[in-house]
């Protein structure tokens, strides 16, 4: 499957999602400019930036459906690596896997941030439209008001007004209503905060009341909201005073926008591509992440497997990816409350001991850690051992570079499997 192929397979995919006034063959076309660059992208001759290129590319062709990323990273975490590295035993296959994750983690990351400007820009055209159409009130107020009612009523946003005076609302639209879910018909003579509930009004109720004051004129944050029925959402809020031709406070608008599906989106973009997709362990990225952020003395032990090249070479990689999955289990059942375990990719394992007291809780963990994987593994109903060898580090961060702490476990780890070779 070549570049073509691949933008074939990628178009087909996107089939019923919220679809782009273009063609099949015009997306085919569309996604075909990307296929080579991508490809170079996971066998490592090219920057990652493609994969941004190419989320951009599609929303700007409309795509604004999440199914369509969903869709996307499939494709790129599954066809691109088939196409880059069809034999999964191949030297590369690891490699070119963990690029394609990267690669999919950029093209999420940029997909959302352009539903997110996309959902954004649609609120600032209604917000200033709003705006536009209160300041012209006095000249042409008949039709000022038909269109602000159009937009009110057909807009995609919750908008709603509220009297400056007395804090009341005034009107709300039906997609106000349905972001938080109470009635239209409930909400005008009431105070924002009653509507809102002592549970949603947190950071808003002195955002709203330097409103009111004319501290300040405007505001927006995203919140989790709790409507009457008891379920969660996500808003994102915002609120501005309107202005006469004087300059003086008329009344205040607000909008709402549910951002709660963007939100689980990215959420599990995130852990997507922060986690190891065959055992559910953190990867190698959001590993180093931690012990970037991890103070004072920490402790780390590096774990390479002994004698699964045999599991693979004997058994196959189903059984292979069996016994690690197994191993991620009885590593985390192993762990210290303040230990965190991670894949670093083929048959390596790390462990990081946050804020460890000492050499001798260190040796307690890397024993508890061999110890786990000592018992035989239960590869469709036959016995097969695995071992480990393990090396370890106890040092400040404060004062130790990563790299200089990876070298040392890196460095213990290989005298470790040298003695149990010589044994």
């Amino acid at each position: 499957m070549g570049a073509h192929e691949l933008a074939v397979r990628w178009a087909e995919a996107l089939e019923g999602a919220v679809a782009p006034t273009l063609t099949r063959t015009q997306v085919e076309r569309l996604l075909d400019g990307f296929g080579d660059r991508l490809i170079a992208a996971v066998q490592g001759t090219e920057d990652m930036t493609v994969a941004r290129e190419a989320a951009r590319a599609l929303v700007a062709a409309n795509y604004r459906d999440p199914l369509a990323v969903h869709r996307s990273v499939l494709v790129l975490c599954k066809d691109l690596v088939t196409d880059a590295c069809p034999d999964p035993a191949c030297a590369d296959y690891w490699p070119v896997r963990d690029r394609a994750i990267e690669l999919a983690a950029e093209f999420a990351a940029e997909f959302t941030a352009g539903l997110r400007n996309a959902a954004l820009a649609e609120q600032e055209t209604t917000l200033t439209a709003a705006m536009t159409a209160a300041r012209d009130a006095d000249a042409r107020r008949q039709l000022s008001e038909a269109r602000f009612q159009a937009i009110f009523e057909g807009a995609s946003v919750g908008i709603g007004t509220v009297d400056i005076t007395t804090g009341q609302v005034v009107d709300v639209n039906n997609a106000m209503a349905e972001t938080l879910g109470v009635p239209a018909a409930q909400m005008p003579g009431r105070s924002v905060a009653e509507i809102l509930g002592p549970s949603n009004i947190g950071e808003a109720f002195g955002l709203f009341q330097r409103l009111l004051s004319g501290e300040i004129d405007r505001f927006r944050f995203e919140t989790q909201h709790t409507k009457p029925d008891g379920s969660h959402t996500i808003i994102d809020l915002s609120m501005t005073v309107v202005r006469d031709s004087e300059g003086e406070p008329r009344f205040l608008i607000g909008v709402t926008v549910d951002v709660t599906d963007r939100k689980k989106l990215a959420d599990r973009l995130w852990y997507d591509a922060h986690h190891d997709s065959l055992t559910g362990l953190p990867n190698r990225l959001l590993f180093f992440d931690r012990l970037a952020a991890a103070t004072g003395q920490v402790g780390v032990c590096y774990l390479d497997l002994d004698g699964f090249k045999e599991v693979n070479d004997r058994r196959g990689h189903t059984a292979g990816d069996q016994v690690l999955c197994e191993v991620a289990q009885r590593l985390r059942r192993a762990l210290p409350p303040h230990g965190v375990a991670a894949r670093l990719g083929g048959d390596e394992f790390i462990v990081l001991v946050e804020s460890c007291s000492g050499r001798e809780e260190l040796d307690t963990v890397s024993d508890g850690l061999l110890a786990a994987l000592h018992d035989p593994f239960d590869v469709a109903g036959l016995s097969v051992r695995v071992g480990a060898s393990i090396g370890t580090a106890l040092v400040d961060t404060d004062s130790t570079a990563v790299d200089e702490l990876m070298h040392a476990v890196d460095t213990a780890m290989y005298r470790d499997k040298a003695l149990r070779q010589g044994r």
